[in-house]
């Protein structure tokens, strides 16, 4: 049998074709206004839009990506800025610490120079600081004179004691340790004792004669008779009197060192009396 609606979509097409080429052949032969023909004008039309399309693609997508470029480099900008700052900060830190660094060692070699005793001086590379042991380590040691039972010193006052030297370095047990004394002399009424280390920020003053005239802010220093410290170094002052009945119980000392932030010493060299070596054998 035939196939007769195949054959109708079939001529539907063909006719549809040849009407599409009469106007097509009728456009090229008509013209505008302006003399050009209208099949050239509506596929120029045609050709333009789809260029408009393409470059307002074009134009958001090398927008996109020049704003990606300029973001990226701010970013990295940003990110160099804030490198270059922390570097400064990092500097300014650096030239603040060796300036008081420098300001310390200035006023060490002033205090040197003012000693009448020899001395060496010193930097702190360690501390223990434990409710037995109050000590630091130093950088000097046998190889520099260092002995044991010899005094150390700094700007603001008695620091403590050489206890154990060996040939670069040497352990300092300082005057707030349980177990570390200095003989003392009260500057106002000269009345002597003894301050004792309590194994944390104060020391204790003891065996004051009992008519002793003391007061807190009572500036106490080295007497020089233990042997050890030469006299007229600072010590401290009187923090707290405890009184019963009229008679002194215990008397605080806060010290005149603030140990914490030590960073360098003088060492005295000069050896303890004979009697003060017995002593500590």
């Amino acid at each position: 049998m035939t196939n007769f609606p195949g054959i109708r979509q079939r001529s539907g097409y063909l006719f549809l074709a040849v009407a599409v080429g009469h106007i097509v052949l009728i456009s090229a032969q008509v013209n505008t206004r302006s003399g050009v023909p209208v099949l050239q004008t509506v596929v120029f039309g045609a050709l333009a839009e789809v260029q408009r399309a393409t470059s307002g693609a074009v134009r958001v997508a090398r927008g996109g990506w020049d704003g990606y470029v300029h973001l990226s480099r701010v970013q990295a900008d940003n990110e160099r800025l804030q490198q270059e700052v922390a570097d400064l900060r990092v500097q300014l830190q650096l030239a603040r610490a060796e300036a008081g660094r420098t300001a310390e060692m200035r006023t060490l070699l002033d205090l040197r120079g003012r000693l009448t005793v020899p001395t060496r001086a010193a930097e702190i590379i360690g501390s223990s600081a434990t409710t037995d042991f109050k000590t630091l380590t130093i950088d000097r040691g046998t190889d520099d004179g260092v002995r044991t039972d010899m005094a150390v010193v700094s700007p603001a006052g008695a620091v403590g004691r050489i206890v154990m030297p060996t040939r670069r370095a040497a352990k300092v047990q300082l005057l707030i340790d349980r177990s570390a004394a200095v003989a003392v002399v009260l500057e106002r009424s000269r009345a002597q004792g003894v301050a004792f280390g309590n194994g944390d920020a104060a020391l204790r003053l003891e065996y004051l004669p009992s008519s002793a005239d003391v007061a807190e802010g009572d500036t106490l220093t080295t007497s020089g008779i233990d042997g050890i410290y030469p006299p007229g170094f600072l010590v401290g002052r009187v923090d707290r009197i405890e009184r019963a009945g009229g008679v002194v119980k215990s008397i605080s000392v806060a010290p005149s060192v603030t140990f914490a932030n030590l960073e360098a010493v003088l060492v005295v060299l000069a050896q303890p009396s004979p009697a003060v070596q017995e002593a500590s054998r």
